[in-house]
C-alpha cells in the first residue's frame, strides 16, 4: 500500500479547513491503495484556525499540524511540511479549496506511470481579475524566458511529488527562494495535468501585492543572473550614450562655432544617469542581502506548537 502525505498550509481558513478534511475524507482512498497522512501547516493564523485543527487531531488520527511562532509564509509552511512528511510521497495544496484535492488521484496515477513530479497546471482560474491573471501571466513569461524555460505558462503551485524529491529538498535550505521554482530547478522526470482552480469559498486571500512582489524578485534573484547582466548592460548603454553626447559637442563646437549647451540637458542627464544608478544599487542590493540573511543562518521557520509532530526549529 502506497502511503501519501497530504500537506496542507493554512492562514486564517477557520472556515475552510473542516470542508477540506470532509472532501479528502469523502475520496475512496481504499480503492486507490493508499494510506493518507493529512499534515496542516498553521502558518500563525489570528482566528480560530488552531481550534480547528486540535478538534480534527482529536476525531481523526491521520490529522497531524504545527503552528509556526509568527507568519512566515506559504512556502515555508510547505517546507515544514515536507520535512516531516512520512509518505512514499506528498501533494502540498492551500487550505483555501482553490485547488481541489479530488484531483489527488489524477497525479497519483501520473506518478504511478513513473513521474517523480507531477504539477497540477491552472486552465480556467474563475473569481480572479483580469489585472491579477495579466500580471501573473507576465510573471510566468518572464521566468519562463530568462529562468526555467520549462516552467509551466499558466503557473502550478499544486503538485505531487515523489520521495526521492523530498528528500533532496531537505538538502537545499534556501532562505529566500520560491519553493515551487526550486522543485521545477531541479528536475527529474515532470509530467503535469490540467484543472480548474476554484473560487474561494470562504474568506478572503492572504496572497497580497507585496508578497507577489516579493515572491517574483526571489525568484529572478534565486534562478536567473539576468537582473545583474541588465545592470551591466545599463552601464555599457549610458557609458556609450555618454561618450558620444560628448563628441557630439566637441565636434559643434570645434567646426560649427556651437555653444554648448546649458545647465538645462546637463541637469537632465544628471538625474536620468542617477535613476538608472540607483536602480542598479537596488539590484546589487537584493543579491547582497539574500547572501547577508544566508550567512546569518537563522532558522527558516520556528515551530510553537504541534501535534503528532516533533516540536522545535528547523536550519
Amino acid at each position: 500500500m502506497t502511503k501519501l502525505s497530504l500537506v496542507v498550509a493554512a492562514f486564517n481558513e477557520e472556515a475552510n479547513i473542516p470542508r477540506l478534511h470532509g472532501r479528502i475524507n469523502a475520496i475512496d482512498w481504499a480503492a486507490l491503495d493508499v494510506e493518507v497522512e493529512i499534515l496542516f501547516v498553521d502558518d500563525h493564523s489570528r482566528d480560530r484556525t488552531p481550534q480547528v485543527l486540535r478538534e480534527l487531531a482529536a476525531r481523526d488520527p491521520r490529522v497531524k499540524w504545527l503552528r509556526f511562532s509568527r507568519n512566515f509564509g506559504s512556502h515555508k509552511a510547505f517546507t515544514a511540511g515536507l520535512e516531516q512528511a512520512t509518505g512514499d510521497a506528498a501533494a502540498i495544496l492551500a487550505a483555501d479549496l482553490q485547488d481541489p484535492p479530488e484531483t489527488v488521484p489524477l497525479l497519483l496515477e501520473k506518478w504511478r506511470a513513473g513521474a517523480k513530479v507531477v504539477w497540477a497546471v491552472r486552465g480556467d482560474r474563475p473569481g480572479e481579475t483580469f489585472i491579477t491573471k495579466a500580471l501573473a501571466g507576465l510573471y510566468y513569461r518572464l521566468m519562463r524566458r530568462y529562468a526555467l524555460a520549462d516552467m509551466p505558462e499558466t503557473g502550478a503551485d499544486y503538485l505531487l511529488m515523489d520521495r526521492v524529491v523530498i528528500d533532496t529538498l531537505k538538502e537545499a535550505p534556501e532562505r529566500n527562494t520560491s519553493l515551487l521554482a526550486l522543485i521545477q530547478w531541479m528536475g527529474f522526470d515532470q509530467t503535469q495535468i490540467v484543472y480548474t482552480k476554484e473560487a474561494r469559498s470562504a474568506g478572503v486571500s492572504k496572497w497580497t501585492l507585496s508578497k507577489r512582489i516579493k515572491l517574483a524578485v526571489d525568484s529572478f534573484v534565486s534562478f536567473s543572473y539576468a537582473p545583474i547582466r541588465l545592470v551591466s548592460g545599463f552601464g555599457f548603454l549610458f557609458a556609450l550614450l555618454g561618450f558620444l553626447y560628448a563628441l557630439v559637442l566637441a565636434v559643434r563646437r570645434l567646426f560649427c562655432g556651437a555653444a554648448i549647451e546649458g545647465w538645462t540637458s546637463l541637469i537632465c542627464v544628471v538625474l536620468v544617469v542617477s535613476g538608472v544608478q540607483l536602480i542598479m544599487l537596488g539590484v546589487l542590493g537584493e543579491y547582497l542581502w539574500r547572501t547577508f540573511d544566508e550567512s546569518r543562518r537563522r532558522p527558516r521557520y520556528i515551530v510553537e506548537e504541534s501535534y503528532g509532530i516533533k516540536p522545535g526549529a528547523k536550519p
